[in-house]
């Protein structure tokens, strides 16, 4: 008798190939165990009985992110696959991904929400001291992280969240420490620029930091110092925009940094939006290498003209910014959509709703078609603090 397994999480053309993998394995399926051509193995010894390993990873593969927990509970064999990474390392060749929002809506800590099975998680706990957990924080997903970044006691300090581990660590500190900073990741890379260091100065200074050696790398300086800016990646390349150079000089102008030269380029009216120390910095998403971010004072959504420098009105937010001058809310790329995550009402009173729009649909007669992802009741309406993890 032989044991079917479940491909259901794989495409037609995919499953296919599975089916192919199988065959060429030439493995004799029984209920006691595999013979592989060399030695006969018991169905203890496997990951799923009836296939022999690589061919079992493969499937484990597209078992949902948020089904690892239940997986771990297997038994030895399985934990040691999940906190090993190599699970992580081998849905990456496959090229699938998950995109988890990570939030923090009160202070009861972190959440991660599953868009896919609509699952919400609790993270673990920081085991910061009690002046990290009150200051105001700054977070950024990177690889498999998720930095936080904050001010203990004597310092600025760095949490970082394992998604493999799943366990929380002390993150070795910048060169130059830094908050209110830009900063965007592509890949296992991140790029922090600008911001205040612990006295308040102004830096122009940036830093890159490899999530798979845990080490911060400084970067040339950047042309203009600022702080509340924002950062991205895009077509490869380091971007900021927005900010401050001083307590009353909103910077306009953006910059572009190329990973292969080593070089800022300067970029005249790019972030037009005059801000004050009292607007949150330009909230800004990409998808599909194309750029976006909204307009605080009219709700609108807006998408930048790489050729023209120029950025053109979509449509407006399914949430309004202008009553908090943007503070609150989190506008994030997850995956091919645009996520708006902020305070709304809904039958019950009120709730953080993720809200989505995929640039894809297009835009009807300046409506954008958003969707209502998920919703989380009864944590207030504002969004302190946001960012979506990809693995």
């Amino acid at each position: 008798m032989t044991k079917k397994v479940c491909l259901g999480h794989l495409s037609m053309g995919e499953e296919k190939a599975e089916q192919e993998d199988v065959a060429k394995c030439r493995i004799v399926c029984t209920w006691e165990g595999v013979h592989d051509g060399r030695h006969q193995l018991r169905s203890s010894d496997l990951y799923l009985p009836g296939l022999n390993d690589d061919v079992a990873l493969n499937c484990l593969a597209w078992v949902s992110r948020s089904d690892y927990p239940l997986l771990s509970c297997i038994n030895k064999r399985y934990r040691t696959l999940l906190t090993s990474g190599s699970l992580y390392e081998l849905r990456k060749q496959l090229g699938i991904v998950e995109h988890w929002v990570y939030l923090v809506c009160d202070p009861r800590g972190w959440e991660a929400f599953d868009p896919i099975k609509k699952r919400w998680m609790n993270l673990p706990k920081i085991p910061c001291d009690e002046c990290f957990n009150h200051a105001d924080k700054e977070s950024l997903a990177v690889g498999s992280e998720l930095l936080v970044f904050g001010r203990e006691m004597f310092e600025l300090a760095i949490w970082k969240y394992s998604l493999i581990r799943c366990s929380w660590d002390k993150c070795k500190g910048m060169n130059r420490p830094r908050c209110l900073f830009g900063s965007g990741s592509c890949g296992s890379i991140a790029i922090l620029a600008g911001g205040t260091d612990k006295n308040g100065n102004v830096l122009k200074s940036a830093e890159l930091y490899d999530s798979l050696s845990g080490k911060w790398e400084m970067l040339p300086n950047m042309h203009t110092e600022r702080k509340l800016c924002s950062g991205f990646f895009m077509d490869g390349k380091f971007y900021v925009i927005g900010g401050m150079s001083g307590p009353t000089a909103s910077l306009t102008c953006g910059e572009e940094y190329d990973l292969e030269t080593g070089k800022w380029r300067k970029i005249e009216g790019m972030s037009p939006n005059v801000r004050t120390a009292a607007h949150a910095p330009p909230l800004v998403a990409v998808v599909d290498n194309q750029l976006y971010t909204f307009e605080s004072l009219t709700n609108m959504v807006k998408k930048y003209d790489k050729v023209k420098n120029t950025w053109d009105e979509l449509g407006r937010l399914p949430v309004r910014a202008d009553s908090s001058d943007g503070w609150g809310l989190a506008f994030k790329a997850c995956g091919e959509e645009l996520l708006v995550v902020g305070g709304q009402r809904v039958t019950e009173g009120v709730a953080i709703v993720l809200n989505s729009w995929s640039p894809k649909s297009g835009v009807n007669n300046g409506n954008l078609d958003w969707k209502v992802l998920g919703v989380k009741e009864n944590v207030g309406v504002f969004v302190y603090n946001c960012a979506v993890m990809g693995c």
